[in-house]
């Protein structure tokens, strides 16, 4: 019955979407438009280097190598194994939701088991820097001197998650010194063992990069569609809509908010709460890079409110502080 109940639900959305494409195709096109610049100049740059280079890097023994370096950190402060390290700081460098991408991939390779991986996953969801130092700060707020204090509170909201979540699943691995004689062998062994020619390893990075940044497309044009629909028939308030935009696709939700007649100060924390939460179209993206997996979405989705909370609250309290700096 409950079965039969969703199938009717999910029948009449999507007659409902079908009537509204068809009815005011303008500006569904134009969503769909919008959604293509969004990935064409912001999302492909951004993560497709890093695609390349992460799969590079993991064929050729790095994980490994950062693993063992970063061991007694990471063992210590969140209790995770060192290889946790990797999608950590690829995260943190190229943003989500390429820790999905990086967390799935160190699952495949069967250095991480699914609990690592779920608890990995709730606190390695970074926005790209340059995306939070040029887009949010100086296109959307024309302030450059709060883009950092917006990427501080964000990322530093992250790594209080993970010291929330360091109980959730510890590593069992005790050992916490580094053996690097020990890394380079298993490097060199498994160098030997990897029959994939440089060529073949690459063609391989670049399908894979492709198909996942594809998905990421379809999945930002899907959310953003649907945020129009909703946007022309809920009549809503300006400040409310920014805010209900945000929750289902965040740079559209960041650029409503920029826009909104409120304090500076009340729109980066609104900012900060949008891109630490992400949006449900960057959760649906992860979602779907994970759907082979068995990583569990929930606490990840705990994490994220939890992170939206405590990264506002920090930029809220610091702002007036940090703004006398300047």
């Amino acid at each position: 019955m409950k079965k039969m109940i969703n199938t009717i639900l999910i029948l009449i959305i999507l007659i409902v979407v079908t009537i509204e494409i068809l009815t005011d195709s303008e500006s569904i096109l134009n969503a769909v438009s919008f959604s293509f610049n969004i990935w064409k100049e912001n999302v492909f740059p951004s993560l497709f280097p890093f695609f390349i280079l992460s799969e590079l890097l993991i064929n050729y023994g790095f994980i490994e190598l950062i693993g063992e370096i970063c061991k007694p950190i990471m063992n210590k402060i969140f209790k995770t194994k060192g290889v946790g390290a990797f999608a950590f700081i690829m995260s943190l460098i190229s943003g989500f939701p390429s820790s999905a991408k990086y967390i799935r991939e160190l699952h495949k390779k069967e250095l991480i088991n699914e609990k690592e991986a779920t608890k990995l996953l709730t606190f390695t969801h970074f926005s790209n820097p340059l995306f939070i130092l040029g887009t949010i700060s100086l296109l959307f707020l024309n302030n450059k001197e709060v883009g950092l204090l917006i990427l501080i509170c964000h990322y530093l909201g992250n790594i209080i998650i993970g010291i929330i979540f360091r109980n959730y699943y510890p590593t069992k691995d005790k050992t916490t010194k580094s053996s690097f004689k020990k890394v380079i062998r298993e490097i060199s062994e498994k160098r030997i063992k990897n029959k994939k020619s440089f060529g073949q390893v690459v063609t391989d990075a670049l399908l894979n990069s492709i198909n996942t940044l594809i998905l990421i497309l379809g999945v930002i044009s899907m959310f953003l569609v649907i945020t129009t629909i909703i946007d022309n028939n809920i009549n809503l308030n300006s400040f409310n809509q920014s805010i209900l935009n945000g929750f289902f696709e965040m740079t559209q939700g960041l650029k409503y908010v920029s826009l909104e007649a409120i304090p500076l100060k009340l729109k980066c924390t609104l900012s900060t709460m949008i891109i630490s939460f992400g949006g449900l179209s960057v959760h649906m993206q992860i979602i779907s890079i994970l759907s082979d997996t068995k990583i569990k979405y929930f606490p990840f989705l705990t994490a994220r409110i939890l992170h939206a909370v405590i990264s506002s609250l920090l930029i809220f309290f610091s702002f007036d502080i940090w703004m006398n700096l300047f």
